[in-house]
C-alpha cells in the first residue's frame, strides 16, 4: 500500500523556505552594515592618526624656525639639531597606532559577524583566553621586549645613528626595532641587544654634550694669564666657521680641578653639538697647545706612579719592576 503524500508538509515549505530567507536577508544586511560601521572607523580612524603625526612634526618645525642660533645655545637650539629624528619617531608612533586600530576595529568586527552567523563564540573565547594565559606565562621575555621596544621609541630615548651605552655594550646604533637594537661597536663588532635587557641607556648624541679637556700647567704659572689664554682661544674657535658648527657655546675657563708640587691642572669646557664631543675635545686640546707656546705658558712632563709593589711602595716608569704584577 503506498502511502499518501502528506499535504501539511507540502504547504509548510514555501513559508519555511521564506523565513529562511527573510533570516538569511536580515544575517546579511547586519554583516554588511558592521563591515560598513568597521571600515567606516578605519578610515576615521587613520585620518586622525595621520593628520595628528602632521601636526606633530609641523609644530616641531615651527618651533624650531623660531629659534635664533644664539652665542649661548641651550638644549632648546637643539630640537633644530634632532627634527629628522622627531619626523621618523612620529611616523614610527603613527604607524604602531594604526596597527593597534586594525586590530581592535576588525576584531570586534569579526565576533559580530560570527555571532551573526550562528557561531557559538563562547568556546573560542574560553580557548583564546586560555591561550593568552599559556602565551602569558612562556612568552614573558618576547612581551617585555617588545613593551620596552614601544616605550624606547615613544619617548625617543635613542635612534639611529646616536652612540649609546646600554650598560655591557658602547657602540653606535644601527637598528631599533620592538625587540631588539642592533649596535656597531668601536672595533666594528655588531651587537643584537634585547630591549627587554635594557635597564639604563646612555646617550652621547642625544640634545648636546660636554667636551672638556684637563690641561697641566706649571705650577708657577700665572693663572690669571692662562683664563685670559683659554678665553682667546675660546672666543677664536667659536668665531671660526668650521669650529663653530661643532659647538654650542664658547669654551670656557671651568677652573683649577686639581693641584700638585709638579702642576696645577686647568679644566675647559665647551658645549658640544650631539656627536661631536670628541672632535671638538681634540681641536680644543690643539688650540691650546698652540696658545700656551705662544705666551710661553710651559706645560710640565709629569711623573706619575702606575702601580704598586707587595710593599705598596710605588712603581714609577722606567724601574724594570713589574706594573700592578705584570711585567
Amino acid at each position: 500500500m503506498i502511502p499518501l503524500a502528506d499535504d501539511s508538509s507540502d504547504s509548510a515549505t514555501p513559508e519555511t523556505f521564506w523565513e529562511w530567507l527573510a533570516g538569511f536577508s536580515s544575517t546579511a544586511i547586519t554583516i554588511l552594515i558592521v563591515v560598513g560601521v568597521a571600515t567606516l572607523l578605519h578610515l576615521i580612524g587613520a585620518r586622525i592618526i595621520r593628520r595628528s603625526v602632521k601636526r606633530w612634526v609641523a609644530s616641531g618645525r615651527s618651533r624650531e624656525d623660531s629659534m635664533a642660533d644664539t652665542p649661548e645655545a641651550t638644549v632648546e637650539l637643539q630640537s633644530m639639531i634632532m627634527s629628522q629624528r622627531r619626523e621618523q619617531r612620529a611616523h614610527a608612533v603613527g604607524q604602531l597606532l594604526q596597527s593597534g586600530l586594525v586590530l581592535v576595529i576588525w576584531g570586534t568586527a569579526t565576533l559580530i559577524i560570527l555571532t551573526e552567523l550562528g557561531v557559538n563564540i563562547a568556546p573560542i573565547m574560553a580557548s583564546a583566553g586560555e591561550v593568552g594565559v599559556a602565551l602569558g606565562f612562556g612568552a614573558q621575555t618576547l612581551i617585555k621586549d617588545y613593551l620596552t621596544g614601544f616605550f624606547m621609541i615613544v619617548e625617543d630615548q635613542y635612534g639611529v645613528g646616536d652612540r649609546v651605552d646600554v650598560g655591557e655594550v658602547i657602540g653606535t646604533v644601527e637598528e631599533v626595532a620592538l625587540r631588539v637594537t642592533r649596535l656597531r661597536d668601536p672595533s666594528g663588532v655588531v651587537w643584537y641587544v634585547r630591549n627587554g635587557e635594557i635597564l639604563r641607556v646612555a646617550n652621547q648624541s642625544q640634545g648636546w654634550t660636554m667636551a672638556a679637556a684637563v690641561i697641566p700647567v706649571s705650577y708657577k704659572s700665572d693663572l690669571a694669564e692662562v683664563r685670559e689664554v683659554v678665553l682667546e682661544v675660546g672666543n677664536d674657535m667659536f668665531n671660526d666657521p668650521e669650529t663653530r658648527q661643532r659647538m654650542l657655546g664658547r669654551p670656557i675657563f671651568a677652573g683649577v680641578e686639581a693641584v700638585s708640587g709638579e702642576a696645577v691642572y686647568i679644566k675647559v669646557l665647551a658645549k658640544a653639538r650631539a656627536a661631536q664631543q670628541i672632535p671638538l675635545t681634540r681641536e680644543l686640546r690643539e688650540r691650546l697647545k698652540g696658545a700656551f707656546d705662544e705666551h710661553g705658558i710651559v706645560v710640565p712632563v709629569i711623573t706619575r706612579p702606575m702601580g704598586f709593589d707587595p710593599d705598596g711602595i710605588p712603581i714609577t716608569p722606567g724601574s724594570g719592576a713589574p706594573v700592578n704584577g705584570v711585567s
